[in-house]
């Protein structure tokens, strides 16, 4: 468990702010880096809580497949009846579509803003679980602070790093090893 040394922009940023006695030594100070998407995804903890979202997302897939199929039969009974309906019976049959539609969209909405909630909860939660984790391992490389390494998908944070600075496989074991 080794982090890299690192002097750069702390180390100009007292020079720029340093007292004006002259003292203008920086220290070098160790620093690590994880990526917190792998430890998500490689922890029991991790794996635990993503196999619940899904399961909970497809749940929610599930009745909106079944109210997407409803919608499509009733648009089709409408258009084959569409011809042979007096037009209050028609307006009836389109109000009808109109209200289910609403509702479904509406029920659609719902169901995405449950599903952003229960990310966000989820989210936040092991991040209280993972931040003592990331402390107590960078404690012990000895490392003054520890970066996300971000990704493609996400704001990629670190642009370079060697590898011996990563710490997420020790992250990995210390976070199985606290929450199993």
């Amino acid at each position: 468990m080794n982090c890299g040394k690192w002097l750069g922009a702390a180390g100009a940023l007292l020079l720029v702010l340093g007292p004006a006695t002259g003292s203008l030594a920086a220290e070098a100070f160790k620093v690590g880096v994880i990526d917190q998407q792998v430890v998500l995804e490689k922890t029991k903890a991790g794996k635990k809580a993503l196999e619940s979202l899904k399961e909970f997302s497809a749940s929610r897939q599930k009745i909106i497949s079944a109210d997407d199929e409803e919608m499509k039969k009733l648009e089709n009974e409408l258009r084959a009846q569409e011809s042979g309906l007096s037009e209050a019976a028609k307006r009836e049959k389109q109000e009808l579509f109109r209200t289910k539609l609403e509702n479904y969209q509406r029920r659609l909405q719902e169901f995405n803003r449950e599903i952003q909630t229960k990310q966000k909860e989820m989210a936040d939660e092991y991040l209280k679980k993972m931040n003592p984790v990331v402390a107590a391992v960078a404690e012990k490389a000895g490392c003054a602070a520890v970066l996300d390494k971000g990704s493609d998908t996400t704001l990629r944070i670190v642009l370079y790093h060697r590898d011996t600075v990563d710490l997420t496989d020790e992250v990995v074991k210390e976070f199985d090893r606290r929450y199993k």
